[in-house]
């Protein structure tokens, strides 16, 4: 049996296993690249592999640049700060039709900054939001809609862990990914906000306008985002400018985080402990995906699938962004159906090499794979953040939550759209710091 056929018998078995038995990513990669390793070569060296691989990614010093930046968001999600974010957007932009989800996809933005985490951007919004958008009787459908797509921010706007584990996995700068994700996520956010106001002025009812503000309170009000643009402006900027690594700005982030919260009095001791637990249970959870990414990439480097894929591929007598958008369909349906960041994780192997042979930047490449597969964050039948919003609103159904993100969707698309026509807006801000 050719090692290709090898390659391609592993890939259909690892699907099998997770669509049929339902085993987590992480297992199912390892557990498929084992065997597969074992067949191609031999035990012995499969159980080498295992330990000296394993041991030789989790020993080093930068990978805890994930527990880090993961603890930073939830020292912010637990101590309060996305209200203050709320209120200073609210004040802004209440007074306009739409304008409590448009105030949402602001203070999604900032709150992003600091976060790193879909669900946990969603799950705070949530909380805060939809109470107001009620109050003030706006659609169920558009308030829904509005916090399960804003989370998807935290996924793209730094310090977003999606990146750092595609960093850790391509051997990219996480410094460039980074700042490569800065202004799509600045993007995506103006066009949530262009599709809340479209839909409102169609019919005006979906968001009633708010009360006024005066200047006074407005301008007053900015000092809630102050705690939250310094730190990402510290951790960022930092990076930015050279002065620590990654790994150091996830641990002065940290440091800076606690500090504000702990001085102003609105991280509790149990907030805290919830936040220790909370980063311990996500990073032993990417972890395992990082370890199960590792054995089956090994797996696939040897039967050399992923090479002969890319060569045959980029052979082909057809545009190389007819390719990119046949790879960009298989990510967004894939993305429907299993959590966004295992496929990610899975396919990185097969299809980044790809990438490279079609004659793509790498980092450019890497945050147009990241914004389509977190769109499976938002479509059914996995949408993670739809079942976080349906644990707050559990009166509203799933389906009207399905329905009430397809506008939004839309606006997804447009954007990666406009980020391969215009490949400048992503390549832009890391180029300045080479």
């Amino acid at each position: 049996m050719s090692l290709t056929l090898v390659g391609i018998i592993g890939i259909v078995v690892l699907f099998a296993v997770l669509f049929l038995l339902g085993m987590p990513v992480g297992f199912a990669m390892a557990m498929v690249g084992f065997c597969g390793f074992c067949y191609v070569v031999t035990f012995e060296a499969a159980v080498n592999m295992v330990g000296t691989d394993l041991w030789t990614t989790f020993s080093k010093y930068g990978l805890t640049v994930i527990p880090l930046f993961i603890l930073m968001g939830y020292l912010a999600f637990n101590s309060g700060i996305a209200e203050k974010l709320y209120n200073t957007a609210y004040k802004w932009f209440g007074h306009w039709r739409g304008g409590l989800a448009i105030a949402t996809i602001g203070a999604d933005e900032l709150f992003a900054a600091i976060c790193g985490s879909n669900t946990a951007t969603a799950a705070t919004m949530g909380t805060i939001a939809l109470p107001q958008m009620k109050k003030y009787g706006y659609d169920i459908a558009l308030s829904s809609g509005t916090v399960v797509t804003g989370g998807t921010l935290g996924t793209i706007m730094p310090p977003s862990v999606v990146l750092i584990i595609i960093g850790l996995q391509t051997n990219q700068s996480i410094i460039k990914l980074f700042l490569a994700g800065i202004l799509p996520a600045i993007l995506l956010g103006i066009l949530f906000v262009l599709t809340i106001f479209v839909l409102c002025r169609i019919n005006p009812n979906l968001g009633p306008a708010g009360p006024k503000t005066s200047l006074k309170d407005k301008i007053k009000s900015l000092t809630g985002i102050m705690e939250t643009i310094a730190i990402f402006v510290l951790v960022i900027g930092g990076l930015y400018a050279g002065i620590f690594t990654p790994t150091e700005a996830g641990a002065i982030g940290v440091f800076f985080t606690l500090v504000v919260t702990a001085v102003t009095g609105r991280l509790t001791w149990e907030g805290f402990v919830n936040s220790i637990l909370d980063t311990t249970k996500i990073s032993c959870m990417v972890f395992m995906l990082v370890a199960g990414a590792i054995i089956f990439g090994r797996f696939l480097a040897i039967t050399r699938l992923p090479f002969m894929v890319a060569d045959f591929v980029s052979a082909l007598p057809v545009p190389s962004y007819v390719i990119l958008t046949f790879v960009l369909l298989i990510y967004l349906i894939g993305g429907c159906f299993m959590d966004s960041l295992g496929f990610l994780v899975l396919t990185i192997p097969i299809f980044f090499p790809l990438g490279m042979a079609l004659g793509f930047d790498p980092i450019w490449y890497a945050i147009i794979l990241t914004m389509v597969t977190t769109m499976g964050a938002i479509t059914p039948p996995v949408g993670v953040n739809i079942y976080v919003v349906k644990a707050l609103v559990p009166e509203v159904s799933l389906g009207t939550i399905f329905r009430s993100v397809s506008f939004f969707l839309l606006a997804c698309i447009v954007c990666i759209a406009i980020l391969i026509i215009f490949p400048e807006i992503v390549l832009f801000i890391p180029r300045m710091v080479q």
